[in-house]
């Protein structure tokens, strides 16, 4: 990594000399197949032509390209020596005229970390796969360029490919004497061009649309995957959701969809979930099913495509003039996914989801030491490769829902119909926004800004309740507290809603409101007069962000009557707030755990009932104390056994208490059982044990020693497919060895043999709950380790390895004061390092807090 970083100083200093009027980028892929060279990385050959203007001629430049080698440099037809100008990441351009024309002729690397032209070679036929990925500053791996996202400019690729390959791009392709041509993109950013390119199976469609104007817009839509998931392409669905998207946009945006066609790419080993290239749309392949999911899985891919479209018009179209303003993009990408998922799609309820699955990620971001504004400070791509974080999408998205509840709904859309046309092709800041803003909601968003976008934390609101002689609400009032570390007291717009146990033995609303808290106490003078509430629950309807939190006789009641709440979206905000109190010490995991047991089995929502499934597991693992956590698992083992066989023979919920028992499988009855279920000696009516399920059911089983390798590999046999190899790869990690873990140690942290996707499910093999005293020497060797590995790794490969080998489970005051002394001795690390490092350290420390919390419990 060394030598690749980006500053923002140099990225403004390069935009304010260059401008860039095209590319024309020739790749030569024909090297993918066939035997690779005996030393050294496979390469393929990339030519790239870049005509831009200088405002100072006589001034010096530099273009980016990461390559093991450069061939030829012309700069204006004067042959340039690559040995002095090419220094591995940068090719130094001096005495610039105001048009110049660059040619490079380099050989760049293909990879087996998920960054840049990523090449994937199926295990189940051979065939070979490749496709890019770029975001933040991964294009330079694969053509010479200007590097940064307000550097925008038309391209043009061409590709050779083997013979039988089909190649794909941002444009419209044809293929004549085995060369690849597409048609010149609109101006965009470097990192949203793209090319896949392979034996991938296709499968197309079409969408029409009649314009305001009365043109009519037609768009070609296409979907790829491997040839192996073919079988398991419901790419009907995915058409589906994409077209409702399509019309929800045009319907909301005024402005046609402006690139062309429409491809979604479904690919193999991919490190995000998806990535918004225009006109070429890549996701990972595991949204393809091979086996049973749930509906909470259709959901969420849903929402990725969505959220994914809502990019070619934020991102895409417009596009943030530096990572600054990531959430220029992310943030109104995360919301409109939610939004038009549920105003266009059958997932009516994708707010519940939002509300308790996606919130989650942005309170856990938003308390962490590295925590920052929606509008971060980044100072260089490091920076920004962290920044794709639960603050810049779900916290983003949440402060968008608040602002369209704050200007109206209509202010908001028309703000973005305004901001599409005024600013198309070009680059923005925050005030580009904000001025729309203003001008369609007629309210001062600078107060706002600054409350929402440019602090950072999260406020607790908590309900005061004074009750009168006559048993009515005298005075209902909203407490905002913040953390002393982040002490912004923000305006949120609310709904405080009253309930109370009926008759029936149901928990219903029966008064709500919506108002305006600010400061550090707001009465609800509405509600003065009301009948005394059971429960009362601030931010009811989910409109702001904030952590909820209880009233003494409100916490009563849910233990009492959570599963009895009727409205979902209110239920599922109730598991958040009582969640968010478990992780801060409020309440005892043994609590949290025991709600789970007693209302989890009647929840009706399934995507929540599997937030809650992890929520649980995560509360015995780091949150219980210690001489309880035995007790703890064995109890939630036993509850998610009784409830697999309670749940509807052949349902989802059947499904995910399946799942869930498997995770937590601890006892030897319950090993039986799987095995059974495994061997088809035993049975659960309507439980179909398809391959992932088994994979599911085999991982417990090799972490606990219940079966042996030999077993792994007869599974393989059944599933020898990239998938399969991927979960063989991460049961064989989860072995109770120390020569197993020595070795899976050895090949994440010592090589760099394996891919990013074999890489990531070693990690998750080898971090096992039930194995702290195996795994507890390797903390002393982690912290050993990872500045080498930082330097030395992709930052894709350096993140998984310095966040997923964190001796998380050594949780004890020792596995602390060994992070504090690593941080303390490596202040001139990698801020990008020293952050993940400190991210661990404060959930380990969130861990200790919750243990003892539930500790004091017992006295």
């Amino acid at each position: 990594m060394p030598g690749e970083n980006l500053s923002r100083d140099e990225a403004r200093e390069r935009a304010a000399l260059l401008s860039v009027d095209g590319y024309e980028v020739s790749l030569d892929l024909r090297s993918a197949v066939g035997e690779g060279p005996g030393d050294g990385p496979r390469t393929f050959r990339s030519v790239t032509t870049v005509r831009f203007r200088c405002n100072e001629p006589g001034a010096s430049s530099f273009a980016d390209l990461i390559a093991p080698s450069v061939t030829a440099v012309s700069l204006n037809g004067r042959d340039l020596d690559p040995g002095e100008v090419f220094d591995g990441s940068r090719i130094t351009l001096e005495d610039l005229a105001a048009d110049n024309e660059l040619v490079v002729d380099a050989q760049c690397a293909y990879s087996r970390t998920g960054e840049g032209m990523h090449r994937f070679v199926d295990p189940e036929d051979g065939e070979v796969y490749l496709y890019t990925q770029y975001e933040p500053a991964d294009s330079r791996r694969v053509f010479a360029n200007f590097e940064q996202p307000d550097l925008k400019a038309p391209y043009r690729f061409e590709v050779r490919a083997p013979e039988g390959w089909t190649v794909w791009s941002n444009g419209a392709g044809e293929q004549t004497d085995g060369v690849w041509r597409f048609a010149e993109t609109k101006p965009i950013s470097t990192y949203i061009t793209c090319v896949v390119a392979g034996p991938y199976h296709y499968v197309t469609d079409s969408y029409t649309r009649t314009l305001t104007d009365g043109t009519s817009l037609e768009i070609p839509l296409g979907a790829l995957c491997r040839k192996g998931l073919a079988p398991y392409f419901d790419a009907d669905d995915v058409f589906l959701v994409t077209k409702q998207g399509l019309d929800f946009f045009h319907d909301h945006f005024d402005y046609p969809y402006p690139f062309g066609k429409y491809d979604q790419a479904f690919v193999p080993e991919y490190n995000l979930g998806a990535m918004e290239n225009p006109g070429l749309v890549t996701f990972r392949e595991e949204f393809i099913f091979r086996g049973k999911v749930t509906q909470a899985s259709y959901e969420g891919r849903a929402n990725v495509i969505l959220h994914e479209m809502a990019h070619m018009w934020f991102g895409d179209l417009v596009t943030m003039e530096w990572w600054d303003d990531l959430w220029l993009k992310e943030s109104f990408a995360d919301f409109m996914g939610e939004f038009s998922l549920v105003g266009a799609t059958r997932f009516v309820n994708g707010w519940i989801t939002f509300a308790n699955r996606r919130k989650a990620w942005a309170y856990r971001a938003d308390q962490l030491p590295s925590t920052h504004p929606i509008t971060a400070d980044i100072r260089d791509l490091q920076d920004a490769k962290l920044n794709f974080d639960g603050i810049t999408y779900a916290k983003g998205a949440s402060v968008l829902k608040q602002l369209v509840a704050y200007v109206g709904e209509e202010a908001f859309l028309e703000g973005a119909r305004r901001y599409f046309k005024r600013h198309a092709y070009g680059n923005t800041r925050l005030g580009d926004l904000l001025s729309v803003l203003e001008e369609t909601s007629g309210r001062d968003m600078s107060a706002w800004s600054r409350s929402w976008l440019q602090t950072a934390g999260v406020n607790s609101l908590t309900p005061q309740v004074l009750l009168g002689a006559d048993g009515r609400v005298e005075e209902l009032a909203v407490v905002q507290e913040a953390a002393e570390s982040h002490p912004e007291l923000r305006p949120h717009r609310i709904a405080v809603g009253l309930y109370r146990v009926t008759d029936g033995g149901t928990l219903e609303r029966y008064t709500r409101v919506e108002t305006d808290v600010d400061g550090a106490r707001t009465v609800v003078a509405e509600l003065a007069g009301a009948g005394a509430p059971d429960l009362v629950l601030v931010n009811d309807d989910d409109l702001t962000y904030c952590k909820t939190r209880f009233d003494e006789t409100s916490l009563a009641t849910l233990r009492e009557h959570l599963g009895a709440v009727t409205d979902p979206l209110a239920r599922a905000l109730c598991w958040s707030a009582l969640w968010n109190m478990t992780r801060d010490a409020l309440l005892p995991a043994r609590d949290f755990v025991d709600l789970v047991l007693r209302f989890g089995g009647r929840e009706s929502e399934i995507g929540v009932v599997q937030m809650l499934h992890a929520w649980a597991e995560s509360a015995v693992t780091h949150y219980t104390a210690p001489a309880r956590r035995e007790t703890a698992a064995r109890l939630l083992a036993e509850g998610a056994r009784r409830e697999l066989y309670a749940a509807g023979p052949g349902s989802e919920h059947q499904l995910a208490w399946a799942r869930f028992f498997a995770r937590t499988a601890t006892a030897e009855a319950d090993f039986e059982l799987l095995r059974d279920l495994l061997a088809g000696t035993a049975t659960v009516e309507g439980l179909d044990l398809d391959q992932e399920l088994r994979w599911a059911f085999l991982e417990p089983l090799a972490a606990h020693g219940a079966v042996d390798e030999k077993a792994l590999t007869e599974e393989l046999t059944r599933d020898d497919t990239a998938s399969g190899k991927r979960h063989q790869v991460r049961c064989l990690a989860a072995r109770p060895s120390e020569a197993v873990k020595a070795q899976a140690w050895a090949q994440v942290v010592e090589s760099d043999a394996l891919s990013n996707a074999m890489v990531e499910a070693t990690i998750a093999g080898f971090s096992q709950g039930s194995q702290r005293e195996l795994i507890a020497p390797y903390a002393e060797k982690y912290f050993a380790a990872i500045e080498r590995v930082w330097a030395d790794r992709s930052i894709q490969i350096g993140m998984h390895v310095v966040q997923g080998l964190f001796p998380s489970l050594q949780q004890s005051r020792a596995t602390l004061d060994a992070t504090d002394a690593w941080l303390d001795a490596h202040k001139e690390a990698a801020p990008a390092l020293r952050r993940l490092v400190l991210e661990s350290r404060d959930d380990l420390a969130r861990a200790l807090r919750g243990q003892a919390c539930d500790e004091a419990s017992d006295q």
